[in-house]
């Protein structure tokens, strides 16, 4: 069966970090390009980060650039986001994203006081 499942999302205050994980599963994950997505209420899905199959080359959105860093690992079909210095604008569901599957269920993100 082909799967996304993400973790890692929480509650916490501004300033703070959180790693997210999406555990792949059912296909050959390193043949392929590995994407986060978050969508806030009200709001579009953004996209927020993307990584190359063999994670040589990353990309991010303006609004997290300098602060979160998008991984992988081949060996265990997990790709991870690295969020730092978070801010009530990151609020969100953030879903992991593969060409193969389309997008996991999803974890929540919310950064407040």
């Amino acid at each position: 069966q082909v799967q996304l499942v993400e973790s890692g999302g929480g509650l916490v205050q501004p300033g703070g970090s959180l790693r997210l994980s999406c555990a792949a599963s059912g296909f050959t994950f390193s043949r392929y390009a590995m994407s986060w997505y978050r969508q806030a209420p009200g709001k579009e899905r953004e996209l927020v980060a993307g990584i190359t199959s063999d994670g040589s080359g990353t990309s991010y959105a303006d609004s997290v650039k300098g602060r979160f860093t998008i991984s992988r690992d081949n060996a265990k079909n997990t790709v991870y986001l690295q969020m730092n210095s978070l801010k009530p604008e990151d609020t969100a569901v953030y879903y992991c994203y593969a060409p193969i599957t389309g997008s996991g269920q999803g974890t929540q993100v919310t950064v407040s006081s």
